[in-house]
Order: C-alpha cells, then structure tokens, then sequence
C-alpha cells in the first residue's frame, strides 16, 4: 500500500488482493489490481492530492463489476471469470461451453 495510507484502505487492499489470487490472478497482477482499486476509491473520495478525471468522473471499480473498459467488445465477465463461477457451482459440461452458453447455465 501507499504510503499514509489509512486502516481502512489497507484493509481494502488486503480483501481486493485475497480475492483476485482467489479467482485465480497471480501475486503480481493480484497486488496491481488491488492498489489500482484502492487508489481509485481514494481518488473519488477525495483523500488524494491528485486525480486522474477518469478516476474521480467514473463509476466506481466496485459497481463495475468485472466489466472490461476499453474495448469494443461487449462488456460483462469473460469466459475465464463465467468458467471459474460454472465450476465452483459444480455445473457439467462447462469445459466445452462457449461463453454464452455459460452465462446462460449461471442464469446470466
């Protein structure tokens, strides 16, 4: 975490990284995405000196919920996000379903 940091953000940061190496993301990627979502909830909140008009204007990374930005394809989870939710429920088949297909068996 940054420095001056408070409790709460730390603790932010610790749950967002857990569950990113959770859901399968390494250490590295797992630290990237929490502290780019702590630093952004920051920046909304205002505790930090400078912000990004993306950070402070954009919904936030919370509500976004996995959408992918930037893309022209269609947002929402990926097939890897919808495969991992299919075998945590123990859904048969998942391994040759496309991505539709899982949505639709998770009742997307």
């Amino acid at each position: 975490m940054p420095a001056g940091s408070n409790a709460k953000r730390e603790r932010q940061y610790e749950h967002i990284k857990d569950s990113a190496e959770d859901r399968g993301a390494s250490p590295k990627r797992a630290k990237e995405i929490a502290a780019r979502t702590v630093n952004k909830n920051r920046a909304q909140a205002g505790e930090s000196k400078t912000a990004s008009k993306s950070s402070t204007q954009d919904m936030s990374p919370q509500k976004r919920g996995g959408r992918r930005s930037g893309t022209n394809r269609p947002k929402g989870l990926t097939k890897e996000q919808l495969y991992n939710e299919a075998k945590k429920k123990n859904i048969k088949g998942r391994s040759t379903m496309t991505k539709k297909e899982l949505a639709n068996a998770l009742g997307r």
